[in-house]
């Protein structure tokens, strides 16, 4: 199934399809920059392996036939993408254009590394034998696995470097699970898996530039620019919650001070409402209670939150001129409380035409996460990874893919 021994031209046309299809040849040579007849060389082998069909007719008309509509078919390969929390792993099976087939969500009991990879693995084996009893047939094995965790997370060599929710420092994750599995997996950090299924079929299709800011147990930001989700030379771009905006002395996750995420978390936002209230028992939702029922203090903590929020946002605005910025994360139902303060500060921040960037609310359950780890896996399908996959070894990433920029 693996297309690794196809021509790099074999993937960039499957990956266009993928992302804006259906489409004619000829429209299909126009977004490649392939020639007629290299588009024609490469279309048949896949369309003979089953990964591409024609529709029919387009409507459009070229010298001597109609024009014929392509696409991807959607049952040629499965994957599965799996979102690990602090106390819950969420997972997806799709189908090769990432619709989703089936998912489940199943407690953690233990961080512990070993304890999460047997739980990654009956997992996996459980959205597998579940799409088929569902459907009444078997389909096509499952191709790779993506799995997606907060911190740093080195994609290409499978490490989670350090990810401070779960403890982790170090972990082979990827190695880890495919020997428990027998698949093929891909680790990366969650926020940029996210954001690749908002580009794919999210509020940034078709936009040349936008980001992902995440508001939640952390404070996160996904960047795609040219079409291509930045990942950075060392696998840490986007660590938003850990840009410097002072004013404060609390101690981040990080062990540093002055982070967005020591203001604006939601854990940092609980244990500020609970300082200054004095009510060690207060939860999140109380502390949204509170403040939404006029308590100064309450109130207080949330504005400052937003404050730092909109000086990170307007960062982010002046650093790359994004077209759109996605605010998303379990943290955004608590925005009404945000809301004003992020955009004074956004608006006061923001330079020039950078203050034109509009600002989307976008609620996004841990199922769209999930399903963000498996695009990354099925991309990876079209651009292996260099150095985990010998036989792939001459397979360039696709320009304009996801990950076709930075490293992935």
């Amino acid at each position: 199934m693996n297309l690794s021994h196809r021509p790099p031209s074999a993937a960039l046309v499957l990956q266009t399809l993928l992302t804006q299809g259906p489409l004619t040849r000829a429209e299909l040579g126009r977004r490649t920059g392939l020639s007629s007849g290299a588009v024609t060389k490469v279309s048949a082998p896949l369309l003979d392996d089953g990964w591409i069909t024609e529709l029919g007719p387009s409507g459009e008309r070229q010298p001597g036939r109609p024009a014929t509509l392509v696409a991807v078919r959607p049952g040629r390969a499965r994957f599965i993408g799996i979102k690990v929390t602090a106390d819950e792993l969420i997972g997806m099976l799709v189908d090769l254009t990432a619709t989703p087939l089936t998912t489940r969500r199943v407690p953690l009991r233990s961080r512990d590394v070993g304890t999460v990879v047997k739980a990654v693995a009956r997992l996996a084996g459980t959205l597998s034998g579940a799409a088929e009893g569902e459907r009444g047939e078997a389909g096509p094995a499952v191709h790779s696995i993506g799995v997606t965790v907060s911190g740093d997370v080195d994609g290409p060599a499978g490490i989670v470097r350090y990810s401070p929710f779960l403890d982790w420092h170090g972990v082979r994750l990827a190695a880890l699970v495919e020997e428990a599995t027998g698949i093929a997996t891909a680790v990366e950090n969650d926020v940029r898996a996210l954001t690749v299924a908002e580009q794919w079929f999210g509020a940034g299709v078709g936009l040349s530039s936008f980001a992902l800011v995440t508001v939640g147990a952390g404070v996160g930001c996904g960047m795609s620019v040219d079409g291509r989700v930045i990942a950075g030379a060392y696998g840490v771009s986007g660590e938003l919650g850990h840009l410097p905006v002072g004013g404060t002395d609390r101690v981040c996750t990080c062990g540093n001070t002055g982070c967005v995420e020591a203001v604006a978390s939601t854990q940092a936002i609980v244990e500020q409402v609970q300082e200054r209230t004095a009510d060690t028992d207060l939860s999140l939702a109380g502390a949204v209670r509170l403040a939404r029922a006029g308590d100064a203090a309450a109130r207080g903590v949330f504005t400052r939150a937003g404050r730092a929020l909109g000086l990170a946002i307007a960062s982010v605005a002046n650093l790359i001129g994004p077209e759109r910025i996605i605010i998303s994360g379990e943290g955004v139902a608590a925005y009404d409380l945000f809301a004003e303060e992020i955009r004074r500060s956004f608006a006061d921040q923001a330079f020039g035409a950078a203050a034109r960037c509009e600002i989307v609310v976008r609620p996004l359950p841990f199922e769209t996460w999930a399903r963000g780890g498996a695009a990354v896996a099925a991309h990876r399908l079209f651009a292996p990874l260099p150095g985990r996959n010998e036989a792939a070894a001459g397979l360039r990433a696709v320009p304009g893919g996801p990950f076709s920029a930075g490293h992935a």
